[in-house]
């Protein structure tokens, strides 16, 4: 496979050289951004495997260039930033990121996220030997084309978003606790894995149900974990 591309954006230069130095060690081709316009730029002229981008920045922030790049692409995002609060982990969740690193970072930690992210995002490309549909009522997961539609209208889904799906249809009817999705999906131990796995259900249910309140597909076990359910 060729060299997988990432680009980190951050306002501090030193941070972003700091961060070229582990991901280069690891093979990956690096581009840098220094702003969330910069970020943009980058996107219409590069191929982009994953972003590591700050929320703190001048001229466009993490949280609203997320905003941008989610119109249009499902690349992973990793945000970064100097707050650690949950709320600030779950509004930047909410904006589409896939996961967020708080300041300062081990940045063997942050390369693990790296691949942990690389791998979900990769797999989607990678050979299916299945050919079937998964099918609960109008809800379909095709395992080929790794798409999800819903009364034939094609859901756009992150990767993560798709690993979740993916699991749950196929173990229709099983409940899955929210420390087993995310060891699953994320194919790491569950730390702080309540909050993280919620905004992503929370995510997929805008997406896939009528009326997210009262969702037909994406259920919830109280006290348990979450199901597909099979019609």
């Amino acid at each position: 496979m060729d060299k997988l591309n990432v680009l980190i954006c951050d306002d501090d230069k030193t941070i972003v050289d700091a961060i070229e130095i582990y991901l280069k060690q690891e093979n990956y081709h690096v581009f840098k951004a220094y702003n969330g316009i910069q970020v943009l730029e980058a996107l219409e002229k590069q191929e982009i495997h994953l972003i590591i981008l700050d929320i703190m920045m001048p001229e466009l922030d993490g949280l609203k260039t997320t905003l941008k790049i989610r119109e249009e692409k499902n690349i992973p995002i990793i945000l970064v930033s100097a707050k650690s609060e949950d709320t600030d982990k779950i509004i930047g969740l909410n904006f589409g990121a896939d996961d967020y690193v708080t300041k300062p970072f081990n940045p063997l930690e942050l390369l693990a996220r790296v691949k942990s992210q690389m791998r979900r995002y990769t797999s989607l490309g990678s050979i299916v030997n299945k050919n079937d549909v998964l099918q609960t009522d109008s809800l379909e997961l095709d395992q080929n084309t790794k798409e999800v539609r819903v009364d034939g209208e094609l859901i756009r889904l992150t990767a993560t978003e798709y690993g979740i799906m993916h699991l749950l249809m196929e173990n229709m009817g099983r409940v899955f606790s929210i420390e087993e999705i995310y060891e699953r999906v994320w194919k790491e131990p569950s730390y702080s894995a309540e909050n993280t796995v919620s905004v992503h259900i929370r995510r997929i249910r805008e997406k896939i149900e009528i009326n997210p309140r009262e969702p037909k597909y994406l259920k919830v076990v109280w006290g348990i974990g979450y199901k597909i359910e099979k019609y």
